[in-house]
C-alpha cells in the first residue's frame, strides 16, 4: 500500500489566552496566561477558583452561528465550531452559504471531547426530567448531550462527507484525533481531515477534578501563578477549556491547490498501559508512555537528536518529573543532550479533551515560526528536573533550526499519544 504523506494546512483555535493562531502564536511567544479567577467557582465552593475560559465568545459566536443554531448548542458545541470553521478557512476554503447541497465526499472530521455534554444534562436534561417536563427538553436535547454532537455540528456546517466522529481518550482525546485523521489520510481513505478537540467550560465538567484534590488550590489569589508545571511547588493542574483543530491535508491535494504548508505529520502513535507496571486509572504506565513515544519516533523516521522541542504533557502533578525521565528513557539521551521541553499548560491550563488539540496547534505555531515558547511559574524547577534545567526554558526563546518537534498526551484510563510534526521542505 502507498504511504502518501500528510501535512497541515490550516489551523484553528480558541484558548484561553487567544483566539485564531496569529493570536494564540502571539500569546505564546510572549508568555501571555489566559487563567483567571472565577467567581462562579467560588460561589460553588469549589477548592480551585480559577481556570482557563475563553474570553468574549458570547459576542463571537454571533459571527460564525445562526441564533436557530446557538440554541442547540451548548458551549462544548459552539468552541469546536469556532475552531474547525477557522481550520477550514484559514486552509484556503470558503464556507458553503446556505442552500448548498453539495457534499465534500473527501474531507471529514475527527474532533474529540473529554467529557462533552455534561453541562447540558446537569443544568437542562437533569432537572426537568427530575420535575416531570421530559415534554420541555424540546427535540435537540439528544443532539447536545451525545458526545458526537461537537462533529456532527461542524459536518452540518461545511458539508463534510468523509468520517465523521467523535473519540474519547481523556487526556489524550485531541492526539489522538490527529493521529488518526493522520492515518486516514495516509492509508488514502480522505483527501483531508479537520482534526482535534473541544471541551466546554462548565463547572460541572470540572467538578470531579476538584472533589479529587488534583486542581491547584493554592493560588486563586494569583490565577497567572496557578499553573506550574515541572515546579517544585506544583500543587494540582489548573482547569481549562475551549477546542484546537488542525486540517491536515495529503500532500498532493495540498500542492495540487497551492496551500499554504504549516508542516508535515511524520508520525504518531497510540496505546494503553494496561493498568499494569504501575499504571492505573489515574497513573501511566511508564512501560507504555517509552513504548508509544519510540513508536511514534520510529514512524516518522528521525533520530531522536533530530527532535528539536518535546511540548509535553507536563500537567503540573507529580507525574511531570516522571514524564521527562520517560522521554529521556525513550529517546536515549543525556539529560544535557534532550530536545527543549516545555508545557503550553503553564499558560492556558489543562484543557482535558481539547488539551491535544489546542497543544497540536500550538506546536505547529511553534515548528511553522521558529521559536519555543517557556513555561510560566517553574523557576522553583522540581528538584528531580535540575539535571534538565539548561533544556527547560522559562521565556520564549528562537530556535529558526527548529525542524521536528514531538508533542504527546497521557491521559486518565493510561492512555497515551505522540504525534510528530516536521518542518515541511
Amino acid at each position: 500500500m502507498t504511504r502518501r504523506r500528510v501535512v497541515v494546512t490550516g489551523l484553528g483555535v480558541l484558548a484561553p489566552n487567544a483566539h485564531g493562531a496569529p493570536a494564540f502564536a502571539g500569546a505564546l511567544r510572549e508568555g501571555k496566561s489566559g487563567i483567571a479567577f472565577h467567581p462562579h467557582l467560588a460561589s460553588a465552593k469549589f477548592g480551585c477558583q480559577v481556570g482557563g475560559i475563553p474570553e468574549g465568545v458570547e459576542a463571537l459566536q454571533r459571527r460564525y452561528l445562526s441564533e436557530e443554531e446557538l440554541l442547540a448548542m451548548n458551549t462544548n458545541m459552539v468552541y469546536a465550531a469556532i475552531a474547525a470553521i477557522d481550520a477550514w478557512s484559514d486552509a484556503g476554503f470558503q464556507r458553503p452559504a446556505a442552500g448548498d447541497d453539495r457534499v465534500d465526499w473527501d474531507t471529514g472530521a475527527i474532533i474529540g471531547t473529554g467529557i462533552g455534554g455534561i453541562d447540558t444534562v446537569a443544568e437542562k436534561l437533569v432537572p426537568k426530567v427530575e420535575a416531570g417536563k421530559v415534554s420541555r427538553l424540546g427535540s435537540t436535547m439528544p443532539e447536545q448531550i451525545m458526545s458526537s454532537g461537537n462533529t456532527a455540528r461542524v459536518a452540518g456546517l461545511l458539508g463534510l462527507g468523509n468520517q465523521v466522529s467523535t473519540n474519547s481518550a481523556a487526556c489524550s482525546t485531541g492526539t489522538e484525533a490527529v493521529i488518526d485523521a493522520f492515518l486516514r489520510i495516509r492509508e488514502g481513505r480522505a483527501e483531508r481531515m479537520l482534526a482535534g478537540g473541544s471541551e466546554g467550560s462548565s463547572k460541572y465538567i470540572w467538578a470531579g477534578f476538584d472533589a479529587m484534590k488534583v486542581l491547584n488550590r493554592t493560588r486563586n489569589e494569583a490565577p497567572a501563578e496557578a499553573s506550574r508545571p515541572m515546579s517544585a511547588t506544583a500543587a494540582g493542574f489548573v482547569p481549562g477549556s475551549g477546542a484546537g483543530v488542525l486540517m491536515l491535508e495529503s500532500l498532493e491535494s495540498a500542492r495540487a491547490r497551492g496551500a499554504r504548508i504549516y508542516a508535515e505529520v511524520l508520525g504518531g502513535s497510540v496505546n494503553c498501559g494496561g493498568h499494569r507496571m504501575g499504571g492505573s486509572m489515574t497513573a501511566p504506565n511508564p512501560h507504555a508512555v517509552q513504548r508509544c513515544i519510540r513508536a511514534a519516533v520510529e514512524m516518522a523516521m528521525v533520530r531522536p537528536v533530530d527532535i528539536g522541542a518535546i511540548n509535553g504533557h507536563l500537567t503540573a502533578t507529580f507525574a511531570d518529573p516522571h514524564e521527562v525521565r520517560s522521554w529521556q528513557s525513550a529517546l536515549g539521551l543525556a539529560p544535557e543532550a534532550m530536545p527543549l521541553i516545555h508545557s503550553t499548560k503553564s499558560l492556558v491550563g489543562h484543557c482535558l479533551g481539547a488539551a491535544g488539540g489546542v497543544e497540536c496547534v500550538a506546536a505547529v505555531l511553534e515548528l511553522h515560526h521558529g521559536f519555543v515558547h517557556g513555561s510560566l511559574n517553574c523557576d522553583d524547577l522540581h528538584p528531580e528536573l535540575g539535571a534538565f534545567a539548561s533544556r527547560i526554558p522559562h521565556r520564549t526563546v528562537d530556535v529558526p533550526r527548529l525542524n521536528v518537534i514531538a508533542k504527546a498526551s497521557f491521559g486518565f484510563g493510561d492512555v497515551n499519544a505522540c504525534v510528530v510534526f516536521g518542518r515541511h521542505a
